[in-house]
């Protein structure tokens, strides 16, 4: 990275996309009339027009120039600070920008702002620019994630295109002075996911703390949804017993999901489908071998609920003193609860924050789950004060989030496992165990709630997968029937996210699988346990197409419907080609593209043959949707494996 000042504009370079001119950005405008100077050797500064008066400054690390800070000083006091940040002004040789969305369902996609429509195309916490000529990239990002929401925005109505980048500072009190978290830049030649570990490997060593085995188990939503019942639990809790313990699948979580509480927020009080109530029930989970587990959306309060009748001043309010609705469902689908409206929990109540922490402990300690999926959780993270009204102000809504998560941390202990669903991808880095990295898969191959939110996010987060939180990939359909997918495609998903994932789940009743289909989840469950990696080695190779997603936020498409994947566990790898297109394709792979050394025994899991030599490369021909598994070793393999490596 080359800093250069001349006649008052501060340029940054790098060796394969040019950020250009830097300007500062107060609430979401660029300051243009700014005359930058060198203050100190790594430091530099510029004075803010009127009417907003003081200093904003950038600190570049001098040493290796891959990090930078910014921030202000003697900003009047009267004045209202929602963000502030900088601006790269002059993007050039940009090919596509990787827009990172904010929370579990908040997609990820590289985007060419060539092809996307003139607008602004809004990131979070990182980003990483690919050149259109030449090859490695830049990755920028933010090295904490614990005080701030952080955006990162393509601005590409105009050329050069312009990179802003900002700090939700959230109207905190500012007559000290504000600072961002450093920024990171890094410039690489690896291929792109390497590239995105070099950003998330300091990260996780720096606040992850110590890893974890990988989980797999049985959740019950997929299958039962809300229809939840004591009865019904307890049927599938012994078909998966029987069948964990006769196939050795070290199935290890068994957790019930949403349907056994009357309302969202009324966490203490059990429907009557639950007669005896919860910790006997977890108990049979447990004497059954597994780790009991039950689902929780700690930041929702239903407006029918026992909760909010008793304490309306527990939610967040707008600031006309109503209640801000941050789901509503006014026609037939009310979720099997009364329910129209979901508020939102305001933790900064001491009185709330409490309530919550009592069912924490309760559910702990008193009914002895283990296992804990905390969904919805960015309902506790969407609002800042130009928009909300919180009990406790004068707290970031970074701050808000992360003070109960780690309440929430601390009541379940260390030794409990913990997922955070629909939750803020880097907010939680050393807190939760686990994270769902994409929306509800469903039993479609596209569509909303299909699988295609699984292929895309998991392609695109995999590089912090053990890093800073296991990825759960979400459910793996297993039945025969009662969805919309062919046997060819739940294959293909199956196997695509037993490869990534390292929460490995099921809810189907496994007594009922056919044996080809228990053959398939022994190949992926049995992993679960152990430390295998998977790699992307061709992301971002491709071209792209804008799009939106079903709710209509901007997404990259891969002109290029092949997605590769890689896992090894040190010794002996597989690789799965999937077609994700809709038409058929012919693709040729040397393995050392694929970062394999050359010349591998190979066996084809899923045509059941082996190699009778050495190959140096893969070729393939799939249909759409299908997909190829193939193992390879440095010694022949005779039979099929039973289990990815």
């Amino acid at each position: 990275m080359n800093v250069v000042l001349r006649s008052g504009v501060l340029s940054i370079e790098t060796e394969f996309v040019g950020l250009g001119e830097l300007l500062p950005v107060i609430n979401g405008a660029r300051v243009e009339a700014a005359v930058w100077r060198a203050a100190r050797p790594g430091r530099y500064e510029c004075s803010l027009p009127t009417p907003l008066t003081g200093t904003f400054y950038v600190e570049i690390n001098q040493k290796y120039a891959d990090h930078l800070l910014y921030g202000l000083s003697g900003l009047p006091a009267e004045i209202v600070l929602d963000s502030f940040g900088i601006a790269f002004t002059r993007l050039t040789n940009l090919r596509a920008f990787l827009r990172m969305g904010y929370y579990s369902w908040d997609g990820a996609s590289y985007i060419e702002p060539e092809t996307a429509p003139p607008g602004l195309i809004q990131g979070y916490a990182l980003t990483q620019l690919l050149p259109r000529y030449g090859a490695g990239s830049v990755v920028i990002g933010f090295h904490r994630h614990d005080r701030f929401q952080h955006t990162l925005t393509l601005d590409n109505r105009q050329t050069p295109y312009t990179l802003l980048i900002e700090t939700l500072w959230d109207r905190k009190a500012h007559a000290d002075g504000c600072e961002s978290e450093q920024l990171d830049i890094i410039e690489s030649t690896n291929p792109y996911e390497h590239a995105l570990q070099e950003w998330a490997e300091p990260i996780g060593d720096d606040q992850r703390g110590e890893g974890f085995e990988g989980i797999s188990g049985w959740c019950s939503w997929y299958n039962l949804y809300a229809s939840i019942t004591e009865e019904n639990i307890l049927e599938h809790l012994r078909a998966t017993a029987e069948v964990n313990q006769r196939e050795q699948l070290n199935m290890r979580v068994f957790q019930i999901d949403d349907g056994f509480t009357p309302e969202m927020g009324d966490w203490l009080d059990v429907k009557p489908q639950f007669p005896r109530g919860m910790k006997p029930v977890l108990d049979d989970i447990r004497a059954a071998g597994f780790t009991p587990g039950l689902w929780i959306a700690p930041f929702m309060v239903g407006n029918r609920s026992k909760l909010y009748r008793d304490h309306p001043d527990w939610v967040v309010k707008d600031h006309d003193g109503q209640p801000i609705a941050h789901m509503q469902f006014y026609a037939e689908f009310r979720w099997h609860k009364r329910s129209e409206a979901y508020y939102i929990l305001d933790t900064t109540h001491p009185d709330a924050f409490a309530y919550l922490r009592e069912v924490f402990r309760v559910w702990r300690y008193e009914w002895s789950c283990e296992y804990f999926k905390t969904d919805f959780m960015h309902f506790g993270s969407e609002y800042g004060p130009d928009r909300a009204v919180w009990h406790t102000p004068g707290l970031t809504r970074i701050e808000i989030w992360r003070r109960t998560a780690e309440m929430i941390r601390e009541t379940i202990g260390e030794d409990a496992l913990w997922l955070g669903c629909g939750c803020p991808l880097f907010a939680s880095i050393g807190l939760v165990d686990a994270l769902r990295i994409g929306r509800d898969v469903g039993v479609e191959w596209r569509g909303d709630y299909s699988a295609q939110s699984m292929l895309r996010d998991s392609l695109l987060r995999n590089f912090a997968n053990g890093m800073f939180w296991r990825a759960d990939p979400d459910c793996i359909l297993l039945r025969d029937r009662f969805h919309n997918l062919s046997d060819i495609e739940v294959r293909s998903l199956a196997i695509y996210a037993g490869m990534a994932g390292q929460v490995i789940m099921t809810s189907d009743n496994l007594a009922e699988l056919s044996p080809e289909r228990l053959r398939l989840w022994k190949l992926i469950a049995q992993d679960a346990a152990f430390g295998a990696e998977c790699a992307y080695p061709l992301l971002g190779k491709s071209t792209f197409a804008y799009g939106t997603d079903a709710r209509g936020r901007p997404e990259g498409r891969a002109v290029d419907p092949v997605i590769v994947q890689v896992r090894s566990n040190g010794i002996d790898r597989a690789v799965f080609i999937l077609n994700a297109g809709e038409i058929s394709v012919e693709r040729v792979y040397p393995l050392e593209v694929l970062g394999i050394p050359v010349q591998q025994y190979a066996y084809d899991w899923t045509a059941d043959r082996a190699y009778p030599e050495p190959i140096d490369r893969i070729a393939v021909t799939l249909a759409p949707h299908d997909g190829a598994l193939i193992f390879l070793s440095k010694e022949p393999i005779c039979a099929a494996p039973e289990h990815l490596p």
